[in-house]
This record gives structure tokens, C-alpha cells and sequence, in this order.
């Protein structure tokens, strides 16, 4: 039998629970959170948060599957059919973007990966993989005709993610040295990446 559809209530108390539950692991990884701290922060009791989430681990796997899908949609939008260099630093934008937009699930994100993936390795393997191997593909084929600079493609995509998602993962770090007016470092990030992947990527 089907399950009953969710009132509004529930709908709203689980995205609170969720958004609270975001703020916790990010701040404190996955061994560190606890329900106790989660329900705090979603200004619900412990007994009620268990009602719509059997316990932490359902909480956090439910975040991170619709992370991962949000994750990936900058480099779905890397177009075979482009310019190849302006499709490159596009994804390069897109990412910094994202980590200038969502900090703490890049965080999320970071936490899980840095603890062996274990909640996640099936999607890496996965989903991720064939993505990951279906645009090295599309760079690798830029790269034999001589569009971009000779280069192996999956250090390339893992460089892109070093550069960028470091914003976030690394954001008290970034603030505390160059002490930034607000979001401006941001900017100033996206014209050095332009910069610098351009000049990595000219064939000439």
C-alpha cells in the first residue's frame, strides 16, 4: 500500500530538521554530530525528530544523496558542442559559484570524503565516476585535436575542484588571512581562475 502523502507540517518540520541538521554536520562532521544537538538547532525535541527520521545516519544520507545531485549539475553543463575553453572555465565559474552559495554543504561534502566515504562510496564509484569519465572524455578529445593544451583530463577536473571548492572548505582560513569586505575575495577569486586556466588550457 502506498504511503500516505505528507502534510504541509511535515513537510515543513522535516526541511527544518534537514536545514538544522546541515548546519550541525558541517560544523562538526558526521562522528561529531549528535540528535541531541540537531534537534536543538531544529527547535524541535529529540522524540519528535525521530519521528520523521529513524535516526542520525538517515538524516545525513538523505542530505548527502540530494547533495550529490546538486553537485554535479555544474559539470553536466559542460557542453561537448562549446568552445572548448570557454566551456572549461565556465565549469571552473560554476564551482566557485557554488561554493560561494553553499559553503556548508561543500563542507558536508568534504567531511564525509576526508572520513573514507563510507556513506557515500557507492555513489563516488557510481554516478559520480561515470560522469567524471564521460567529460574527461569530452576534454581528452579537445585536448588530441589540439583545441586546449595537451593535459590529462581527470587531474584537470580534480584541480578545478581544488581550486574552487577550497573557498568554502577552507573559508575560515581564506577570511582570517586575507580579510575580505564581505564577499569580495570571491570576485577577486573568479578573475584569478579565469586567468589561470586560460592560460593553462591555450594550445598556443
Amino acid at each position: 500500500m502506498a504511503a500516505a502523502p505528507k502534510t504541509r507540517i511535515q513537510m515543513k518540520n522535516r526541511a527544518t530538521i534537514l536545514e538544522a541538521a546541515l548546519e550541525v554536520f558541517s560544523a562538526n562532521g558526521f562522528r561529531g554530530a549528535t540528535l541531541d544537538q540537531i534537534a536543538t538547532a531544529a527547535g524541535l525535541s529529540k522524540p519528535n525528530l525521530l519521528y520523521y527520521f529513524a535516526g542520525k545516519e538517515a538524516i545525513h544520507a538523505e542530505l548527502l544523496t540530494s547533495l550529490l545531485d546538486t553537485w554535479l549539475d555544474p559539470l553536466r553543463a559542460l557542453n561537448a558542442n562549446g568552445d572548448p575553453i570557454g566551456e572549461i572555465t565556465g565549469y571552473v565559474q560554476r564551482k566557485l559559484e557554488m561554493s560561494r552559495a553553499y559553503p556548508r554543504e561543500s563542507r558536508l561534502f568534504a567531511n564525509e570524503i576526508v572520513q573514507g566515504a563510507p556513506r557515500m562510496i557507492d555513489e563516488i564509484t557510481g554516478p559520480l565516476k561515470t560522469l567524471v569519465d564521460e567529460k574527461a572524455a569530452v576534454i581528452r578529445g579537445w585536448s588530441e585535436a589540439g583545441q586546449i593544451a595537451p593535459l590529462d583530463p581527470h587531474h584537470l577536473i580534480f584541480s578545478i575542484w581544488a581550486t574552487t571548492q577550497h573557498y568554502a572548505d577552507f573559508d575560515v582560513q581564506v577570511r582570517g588571512i586575507l580579510r575580505p569586505d564581505g564577499e569580495a575575495h570571491f570576485d577577486a577569486a573568479a578573475g584569478f581562475l579565469q586567468s589561470l586556466y586560460e592560460r593553462a588550457l591555450s594550445p598556443f
